[in-house]
């Protein structure tokens, strides 16, 4: 068995973001993301050979991708993106932390 909270344990001061894997099997990885200012870097994209499917638990964020699209999540707001969709995030709450969930598979 395997338990805990997704909003405990968090490092007090976030210089950077925060990823916690909280599941992993052979083709399916969960993580919890914590973010508070942060942004993907200027140049370069994440580009994944799994789906990912997010959902932003608290906080806000806005994911831009390649050709150009732009999505703003709030809470509660979930998004599907699939493999080698590349994409950044290039906006987060600056004055709370935002906590992802990340299913890639």
């Amino acid at each position: 068995m395997l338990s805990g909270n997704i909003y405990s344990a968090i490092p007090g001061a976030l210089k950077e973001e925060f990823f916690e894997i909280l599941f992993e099997r052979e083709s399916l990885k969960i993580e919890r993301i914590v973010s508070k200012g942060h942004r993907s870097p200027e140049t370069g994209w994440y580009n994944q050979e799994k789906s990912e499917w997010v959902l932003l638990l608290k906080g806000g964020a806005e994911l831009t991708f390649a050709d150009s699209t732009t999505i703003r999540l709030k809470e509660g707001d979930y998004l599907y993106i699939p493999p080698h969709k590349k994409h950044k995030v290039s906006w987060t709450e600056p004055d709370q932390e935002s906590f992802w969930l990340a299913v890639h598979y």
